[in-house]
């Protein structure tokens, strides 16, 4: 019997981890991977006192951070799913290493984050994190005085092209359709910008290049290909939410509903960092939102004393 099992391994259980370690509570991270997307980034430069730093090393300081207080997350825990069971407590279905595991807590919180909705064509994988990235605002200052190509025709992908045209000095933009989605505003701007070129009713095909991206292949009557540094894909963010009981309120996307103190709906179940509604998906604003969790299951549990 535990008083907290935390599903996730970034920052907001990180943050999670660390505060439920300083109030004494009887607790496990169980994770797929430690690290989550953070740890496929490039170099992170918005993390409060780190100038700069890779995603796997600012993840392997969060697990020393861990360690320090006793805790080991446990590693290769793939949740299945997450039952409120009639007596009150959680039961959080789980295999590893192909055996069925539960675990039995008074509280969760999940903090699974998101995963990027992929493009799904030739050296997409084979260069994540070697040109190719999911988050602008992350990795976007790496390139700095290079070419850059955004794939995308919403608010993210125009608010990256935004970004990248002040930093990069050539920006395309891969629109798949023959408009954008995402505000007028937004695109008014873009187009402004003299070193942005709009590629519109193109379809992405493919990322070359030889140990980083060099260029990318698109469909417009015929093929074509272009000289670019840097890919930034922003087709949308699929959250890690499929594991909550079904009474879990969510979002047209998927998203968990949670209050200004990470609650969801049922009580004992709170969730944090990216894989709720919360307006910006952040490494510092999930890091929070994982302390707000923390101190609102503590809440719970006191009541239950």
């Amino acid at each position: 019997m535990l008083d907290l099992i935390i599903v996730g391994g970034s920052a907001a259980a990180t943050t999670a981890g660390i505060y439920a370690a300083r109030r004494g509570l009887n607790f496990k991270i169980i994770t797929k991977d430690f690290g989550g997307e953070m740890a496929t980034s490039g170099e992170i430069g918005n993390w409060p006192g780190i100038t700069q730093i890779d995603g796997m090393e600012l993840a392997s300081q969060f697990k020393n951070h861990l360690n320090s207080y006793g805790v080991i997350p446990e590693e290769g825990v793939e949740v299945e799913k997450i039952i409120k069971q009639e007596d009150g407590l959680f039961c959080v279905v789980a295999h590893k290493d192909n055996d069925l595991c539960d675990y039995l807590a008074k509280t969760v919180i999940v903090a699974t984050g998101v995963h990027p909705r992929e493009l799904n064509v030739e050296g997409e994988k084979e260069f994540r994190g070697k040109g190719v990235s999911y988050c602008t605002v992350c990795d976007g200052p790496l390139f700095a005085g290079k070419t850059t190509a955004v794939i995308g025709g919403g608010n993210s992908a125009l608010e990256a092209g935004l970004m990248l045209a002040d930093i990069s000095t050539k920006v395309y933009i891969i629109n798949k359709n023959d408009q954008f989605k995402g505000d007028s505003i937004l695109l008014d701007k873009l187009v402004s910008k003299k070193n942005v070129e709009i590629v519109y009713n193109a379809k992405t095909t493919k990322i070359a290049g030889k140990q980083f991206v060099d260029s990318l292949k698109y469909e417009k009557d015929g093929e074509h290909e272009i000289t670019v540094d840097g890919i930034f894909i922003h087709i949308g963010m699929i959250p890690n939410s499929n594991i909550v009981p079904v009474e879990v309120q969510k979002n047209g996307v998927g998203e968990i509903i949670v209050g200004k103190n990470c609650e969801t709906n049922i009580p004992g179940l709170y969730a944090a960092g990216d894989v709720t509604d919360v307006s910006f998906n952040q490494i510092v604003i999930a890091a929070g939102q994982g302390c707000v969790a923390l101190l609102s299951a503590v809440q719970y549990l006191n009541k239950l004393k």
